[in-house]
C-alpha cells in the first residue's frame, strides 16, 4: 500500500543525494533487516520497552490514524558483535495489538521478521528514510533509553515502512547508530577480499 508523507515531513521515499552508496543500500534494502545484519556478524536483540502510548503527530500519517490515537509500541536495541548498532521502534493501533497484530506482544527477544515475512496477507509500503533531528520520536526514545551512549541526532540515519494486514497497519522504524557504518564497511571490505580470493 502506497503512502505519501505530508509536505512538512522529513521522511523521503527516495534516497537523499547526501547519502553515501552504503547508506542508500542499507536504508532501502528490501527484506528483513535482521537477516542483513547477520551477514555482518553475531546479532543480539534486546527489548528495552513495550507499552501503550499516544500516536505522535509526526507519525500519524504513517498509520493513517489521528494523532494521540492509542498505539502499542515495542522498542529494541540490536547489537552486532557486541556493538550497539540499531535502535528500532515499532507500533500498531492498540486494538490491533489485541487482534490481527497480537503476535507483536508475544515476540519476547525474537525479531519482528519472524511474524512478517511468511504470511501472504501481509503487504509492505515503500521505504522512507531521513536524517534524524532532536524532534523525531524515534530519536527521543533512543536518547531516553541509551542515555550517554546515544549520539547526536544529526549523526543518525533511519528508515521506516508500514506493514498492512487486512487494513491494520504496523510501522517498523529502524535507526542506524554511527558505529554501525564502520562495521558494515569492514564487512563489505572483508567480503570483497574473499570474493577476489575465489
Amino acid at each position: 500500500m502506497e503512502l505519501f508523507p505530508p509536505y512538512y515531513s522529513d521522511w523521503l521515499a527516495s534516497p537523499s543525494p547526501s547519502f553515501s552508496r552504503q547508506q542508500k543500500y542499507w536504508l532501502f534494502r528490501p527484506g528483513a533487516l535482521t537477516s542483513g545484519l547477520r551477514t555482518i556478524g553475531d546479532v543480539q536483540l534486546r527489548v528495552v520497552r513495550e507499552q501503550a502510548q499516544g500516536l505522535h503527530q509526526s507519525e500519524a500519517w504513517m498509520l493513517k490514524r489521528n494523532a494521540r490515537s492509542p498505539v502499542w509500541t515495542r522498542e529494541i536495541v540490536m547489537s552486532i558483535n557486541g556493538t550497539i548498532s540499531v535502535f528500532a521502534r515499532s507500533f500498531t493501533p492498540l486494538d490491533a495489538s489485541h487482534g490481527l497484530w497480537q503476535g507483536m506482544r508475544r515476540l519476547r527477544t525474537r525479531p519482528l521478521a519472524d511474524m512478517l515475512y511468511h504470511n501472504p496477507q501481509i503487504t509492505r509500503s515503500v521505504f522512507f528514510a531521513c536524517r534524524l533531528t532532536d524532534q523525531h520520536p524515534i530519536y527521543r526514545s533512543a536518547r531516553s533509553l541509551l542515555g550517554k551512549e546515544c549520539p547526536p541526532a544529526n549523526g543518525m540515519l533511519a528508515r521506516c515502512s508500514v506493514f498492512w494486514r487486512q487494513g491494520q497497519p504496523l510501522l517498523v522504524a529502524e535507526c542506524f547508530l554511527p558505529d554501525f557504518w564502520a562495521l558494515a564497511a569492514k564487512s563489505a571490505y572483508d567480503q570483497g577480499l574473499r570474493l577476489k580470493e575465489l
